[in-house]
């Protein structure tokens, strides 16, 4: 794996959407509709979440996105930046704050969030020229749901997709749907826009239906790939991973953790399957260093805090074989 792992590194990855802060409450089964411990505020924002673990795999990439003018921006700046994100094309907003998530976790485990996005800076990324710029040399984009919650990000999303598709570029899509974010009347048309463009999309399997409209993950799965996206990877949570293409379906055993803050799993599993995607690693290898990831970010308090870097995942995964 050391030495496969190296190929293709200088590939580079960009992600465009949401940064935020996020403040979760301490316990299991408390709400806002009265007061209650909190903690953070932690770096955050699904799009941020990934690329600062591309970063921490020692893969080049960087970030379009806009902050405020703000402690929390500059909190969340500098972590990207700490980890090697290169952050030239996060924009700084003079007015408007830097977008925040609240959120509180169910007994059943489920979490509700309060967002504060599409009027915080997050509502104002646009392509600037840094943000061109750094598109020039991207060879991967990845896309979140949870950013297209306007006509104007999906516009900048859309020039994104055609300028690194343009270059011979590949773009990957995580549909992350949020129940408690805005939909646009015209996101389904955008959606059929990406998937007609993507590589690679890797919904959670309650996404795959809404995705396509079929009955079943079969249809699902097949609707994807008949579509001409080349891969298909399917996050089960604790019941594993699963990955198909043309050739056929590849599984992966979950690693069953105690978990302390699921936020990020599935994020933190996008960037580390990405990455070895792109290095030409085996799928089932890819798979098997993705879900170690997913699992491994589950046992930290906040949504960034488990980011590993490949020795790290390779001890983690060391480490549970003698369990």
């Amino acid at each position: 794996m050391a030495r496969a792992a190296s190929l293709g590194s200088a590939k580079v990855v960009v992600t465009l959407g949401e940064i935020l802060i996020e403040i979760m409450a301490t316990r299991r089964g408390q709400s806002f509709l009265g007061p209650g411990e909190l903690i953070g505020p932690y770096p955050s924002g699904a799009p941020a979440i990934f690329i600062d673990q591309v970063a921490r795999l020692g893969q080049p990439c960087g970030m379009i996105s806009c902050v405020g003018d703000d402690d929390f921006g500059v909190l969340n700046r500098e972590r990207l930046r700490a980890d090697g994100v290169d952050v030239s094309a996060i924009a700084t907003h003079p007015d408007a704050p830097t977008g925040s998530a609240f959120v509180t976790y169910q007994d059943n485990g489920d979490r509700h969030f309060v967002f504060n996005i599409q009027h915080s800076a997050s509502g104002h990324i646009k392509l600037t020229d840094a943000a061109l710029a750094l598109l020039k040399r991207c060879d991967h984009l990845h896309i979140m749901g949870t950013s297209l919650i306007s006509s104007p990000i999906m516009a900048a999303t859309r020039r994104a997709i055609e300028e690194v598709k343009a270059s011979g570029g590949t773009v990957s899509f995580d549909p992350n749907s949020r129940k408690e974010l805005p939909r646009e009347s015209e996101l389904a048309d955008f959606t059929k826009f990406i998937l007609a463009n993507c590589d690679l999309v890797l919904p959670s399997g309650g996404e795959l239906l809404s995705l396509t409209g079929e009955t079943t993950e079969e249809a699902a799965i097949a609707s994807l790939l008949d579509g001409g996206t080349a891969a298909v990877v399917v996050k089960h949570g604790a019941d594993g991973a699963s990955y198909h293409d043309a050739d056929g379906a590849i599984h992966a055993a979950p690693l069953a953790v105690d978990e302390v803050d699921p936020t990020g799993a599935g994020d933190v599993f996008d960037a580390t399957f990405v990455v070895l995607w792109l290095r030409g690693i085996p799928p089932p290898e890819s798979l098997r260093y993705a879900n170690a990831s997913g699992a491994r970010n589950v046992l930290f308090k906040g949504p960034m805090e488990g980011v590993a870097s490949l020795p790290d995942l390779e001890m983690w995964l060391a480490a549970w074989s003698l369990r």
